[in-house]
């Protein structure tokens, strides 16, 4: 299995899966290794790359919401999902109160930007076929939610970073998807947890899986994988967590790396 992370790993800097990467994909698809595409991003965000890539057999899946909703392509069927329950977000809440940070909180379905918050962008950043429904904090339903986003400018969320408390550490994985994005999941989410319950469905496991990825939310994908591969736009500290680096992701190095490996 070769599972690819999407944002500046597969996906060129303006959000294109290139020919060559194309190619190369579709290639390995044919001679029965099975492409998984692994997002923070719901599948209906993705579904144009998922379409362009071929993937849309009923044994094709994706891992979306880092990790929390393993989901079969076609028919939408849930293979394996996990949340984080509403009460275990209060703590977030409150943090983005006293800080005046936005916050939107996703189920499996859909997006609640939380309207006693500052207003968030991440509609417009996520730009994707995808319900928001506007609510406060105390009217959103009683149940398990997928992770939680704070989407505002990239010195921001630098801030933040450094203002996380070792309670919020112990109760939280937090990830830093993309520059504008800091993502909140359960304390025990990524993608390797999505990417287990997958493997397990084909009677395979961890030393039956390449991964590509370049960022904090592909930490645990590339450190279980028997092949980890780390884009050389990476971050120096995500390079270190994976066995090889392959070129850039304005380079083909999705296709670079495939092509030589296999």
């Amino acid at each position: 299995m070769v599972a690819l992370d999407l944002d500046g790993t597969l996906l060129t800097s303006d959000k294109k899966i290139s020919p060559k990467n194309e190619a190369s994909l579709k290639k390995i698809t044919e001679e029965g290794i099975k492409v998984v595409l692994c997002t923070g991003r719901p599948i209906n965000a993705i579904w144009k790359y998922i379409e362009q890539l071929g993937l849309t057999d009923s044994e094709d899946y994706t891992i979306t919401f880092n990790g929390a909703l393993v989901i079969q392509n076609p028919d939408r069927i849930p293979l394996a999902k996990k949340g984080i329950q509403k009460d275990q977000l209060g703590l977030l809440h409150d943090f983005c109160v006293n800080g005046g940070y936005p916050l939107d909180i996703l189920d499996f379905e859909q997006v609640y930007p939380i309207t006693d918050l500052t207003p968030s962008v991440y509609q417009k950043m996520l730009n994707a076929n995808i319900e928001f429904t506007p609510q406060s904090f105390d009217q959103i339903p009683d149940q398990a939610y997928t992770k939680a986003v704070m989407a505002t400018d990239a010195d921001i969320l630098d801030r933040v970073v450094t203002e996380i408390t070792p309670v919020m550490d112990q109760q939280y994985h937090v990830v830093r998807s993309q520059p504008k994005i800091l993502e909140f999941l359960d304390h025990d989410m990524d993608k390797s947890v999505g990417l287990k319950s997958l493997l397990s469905h084909y009677g395979w496991d961890f030393s039956n899986l390449m991964a590509f990825g370049d960022a904090e939310n592909d930490a645990g994908m590339l450190q279980n994988a028997k092949v980890g591969v780390v884009m050389a736009n990476g971050k120096p500290e995500i390079k270190r967590l994976g066995t090889d680096v392959t070129l850039s992701n304005d380079d083909d190095g999705v296709a670079a790396f495939i092509d030589n490996y296999f």
